[in-house]
């Protein structure tokens, strides 16, 4: 029990490490956003034990709140989230050409970027599971980055099945490998109670929209777009 988390935390970092050395025209990109996503780690406090209460190394979940598990599973789940559609459907980033970066719905650019961070902390004093506005609040920013930016649309609904799928396939993992983890680490009264495979449907529901958002927020924030990869 005390190490399944860091096991499975760390798991990620295979997928991370493929799409890293396979794919070296990702690699900068996955490292900033990895480097980015890695201090959403930091916001662990927030979950336990009100949403699940695993045990970690040190006991530092228990004690602070904060684990270095959760530092690895941002860092990971960032970068795979950010690259793996473009890397599996062989795409090249390209940049936006100025003239277009002046089109009137980027007027709004910084402002869907920022709008998770921006909406999760209205919706957290709602009275509901902290989960539920982690959900919401990535599900908007994939939704504002679409609007902004429709051309991220194929990345965004794309990007978001292939995180589920893979996030799901873990979670799998974690039900196989740690029978009755789930049922002891997670506050399952306290949400739907609803498990699909024996997962939680609030995992799954993170793991599309983690990945809804994540799939085109680096282009959106640094004036790019995917293409098909003529050179291949």
């Amino acid at each position: 029990m005390q190490y399944i988390w860091l096991i499975w935390s760390g798991a990620f970092l295979v997928p991370w490490a493929l799409l890293y050395f396979f794919k070296p025209a990702f690699r900068q990109k996955m490292l900033r956003i990895s480097l980015a996503t890695s201090l959403l780690g930091l916001s662990e406090p927030v979950f336990v034990p009100e949403y699940w209460n695993p045990p970690s190394l040190f006991d530092l979940a228990q004690r602070t709140g904060f684990d270095i598990e959760s530092l690895v599973f941002c860092f990971a789940i960032g970068g795979i989230g950010a690259v793996m559609y473009n890397a599996l459907a062989n795409r090249a980033l390209f940049v936006v050409p100025h003239a277009e970066r002046h089109n009137g719905r980027h007027r709004w650019h910084r402002l869907a970027i920022a709008l998770p961070f921006l909406v999760f902390p209205a919706l957290y004093f709602l009275p509901w599971n902290p989960i539920y506005p982690g959900i919401v609040s990535l599900a908007i920013g994939g939704v504002a980055n679409v609007l902004c930016r429709p051309d991220l649309l194929r990345n965004t609904l794309v990007g978001g099945m292939l995180f589920l799928l893979l996030y799901a396939i873990f979670m799998l993992l974690l039900v196989i490998f740690a029978p009755g983890y789930i049922e002891r680490v997670w506050n399952l009264p306290d949400i739907s109670g609803v498990l699909l495979g024996s997962i939680p449907l609030e995992e799954l529901a993170f793991g599309f929209a983690f990945g809804l958002y994540w799939a085109g927020i680096y282009e959106h924030f640094t004036w790019h777009r995917s293409q098909a990869n003529q050179g291949a």
